[in-house]
């Protein structure tokens, strides 16, 4: 019984064996060399960054803030209300296709991804 313990307990230990390699200076773990911006290059950003007193981890950052429309609420309402057919056949059943098929769109042949070529390169 004692000698069965101690069999279990040296094959235990020898299933936990460490495999050590070298070290990989050049792969994923390397240490970068060069760093990408000098002290004084990120000492200007800090000071640009405490200078614009706009912090995006805050938890009172808003960044619509500051931000003002370029078009008027009714030039929205009547850019919505004049797509809204065209929205409602894409996402209607057959994605659009009956849309696109009754209405002629100005068709742009550089977007073509399938069919023949509109000229041969001859």
């Amino acid at each position: 019984m004692k000698v069965s313990k101690i069999v279990l307990a040296a094959l235990s230990l020898s299933a936990l064996t460490a495999f050590a390699d070298d070290m990989d200076a050049s792969g994923q773990f390397a240490a970068r060399v060069a760093a990408p911006a000098t002290r004084t290059a990120v000492q200007a950003q800090l000071v640009e960054y405490r200078n614009a007193g706009v912090n995006p981890w805050s938890t009172s950052y808003n960044p619509l803030k500051s931000f003002r429309g370029e078009k008027t609420r009714a030039q929205v309402t009547n850019e919505y209300l004049a797509s809204r057919n065209a929205v409602a056949a894409f996402t209607s059943e057959d994605s659009g296709s009956a849309y696109l098929a009754s209405t002629k769109q100005a068709f742009d042949a550089s977007r073509q991804l399938a069919g023949q070529p509109a000229r041969s390169a001859q």
